[in-house]
């Protein structure tokens, strides 16, 4: 008796995080497009994409970008999210839009949306490949992208090498795949600008869902609670109690969203043929050198030329 055959994957990279990431790490001194704006993100995020493609080779892709940073759908629900964060400055927002270009140009699915974020899109991508016989694998360190995963899906730390599937999300974070935006309600994240339940932290979230399962059979039972063997019981009992709608609250701030509109693709996401004259006008406009331009050809099954400038810089 044969086996059945192995789903399809699905990559889902969550480009935002790359973008920065190759903003922060990378020297801006030596990588300007023709105007003079620095493209050191750019540059960085190409060989986080290049190598992935090379490695991959993938036939279905989607790249998520985060366009909804202080237009979310989720801050007119709490005003303070992501308050903490600083707006995106000219010189970083001119790189996202070449990073979304170069993808674009490669053939690649692009997902952006003002009121949904990268992690939604991610969510509603996955949630619709899955009818159609795919599995994810998500290529991002978020932690809160953990709550995706089910069945034979992945989560990719692609810096550091590491995947995981549902079953190790418990061992990474204390709490299975499907109790993260509980977890993340009630010890709060720093990073969004969600406080959580006051006096709740990491552990004892993670003990308190161990015990009852998901926030709503706790605030149900909160009762219980003061009388668990574990350090302040009591008070932690009460501050559940006081805070029990703000706790709910936290949990749609924490909640991906799977039922964004998509209205530029479509599963299966299949990648599109390269777009050769897009991408050589782009390597010229970025300062792309010869390797790089190289890359871009196989990557994207096309000639590139390069110009005499690219090949003196390369």
């Amino acid at each position: 008796m044969s086996l059945p055959a192995p789903a399809p994957p699905l990559y889902l990279v969550d480009a935002s995080l790359y973008v920065f990431r190759a903003w922060h790490s990378m020297p801006a001194d030596g990588f300007h497009d023709a105007d003079g704006w620095p493209t050191n993100a750019v540059h960085g995020f190409a060989r986080f994409l290049l190598d992935l493609l090379e490695r991959e080779r993938p036939r279905h892709i989607a790249i998520a970008f985060d366009e909804a940073l202080d237009s979310c759908f989720r801050n007119a629900l709490y005003p303070a999210y992501k308050a903490n964060r600083d707006a995106a400055p000219a010189e970083l927002k001119r790189q996202f839009a070449y990073c979304k270009t170069l993808c674009a140009a490669l053939g690649l699915p692009v997902l952006a949306h003002r009121e949904y974020e990268a992690d939604d899109l991610i969510g509603t991508a996955l949630a619709l490949a899955r009818g159609d016989g795919f599995r994810g694998v998500i290529v991002s360190a978020d932690k809160d992208l953990s709550q995706l995963l089910d069945g034979h899906d992945e989560q990719w730390d692609y810096a550091r090498g590491q995947r995981w599937s549902a079953a190790g999300v418990k061992a990474r974070h204390g709490v299975h795949a499907h109790q993260v935006a509980d977890y993340l309600a009630l010890c709060g994240d720093a990073v969004d600008n969600i406080p959580g339940v006051p006096g709740v932290g990491a552990k004892t979230a993670a003990v308190l869902l161990a015990h009852f399962g998901s926030l709503d059979a706790l605030l149900e039972r909160v009762d219980e609670v003061a009388f668990l063997r574990m350090r302040g019981a009591a008070t932690v009992a009460a501050r559940l109690r006081e805070h029990r709608e703000q706790a709910l609250l936290y949990r749609r701030l924490s909640t991906i969203a799977c039922d964004a509109p998509l209205p530029d693709v479509a599963p299966p996401f299949a990648r599109a043929a390269a777009d050769a004259a897009t991408l050589s006008a782009f390597a010229d406009a970025v300062g792309f050198g010869p390797m790089t331009r190289r890359r871009l050809e196989t990557a994207g099954g096309t000639g590139i030329p390069g110009s005499a400038a690219a090949m003196a810089e390369g």
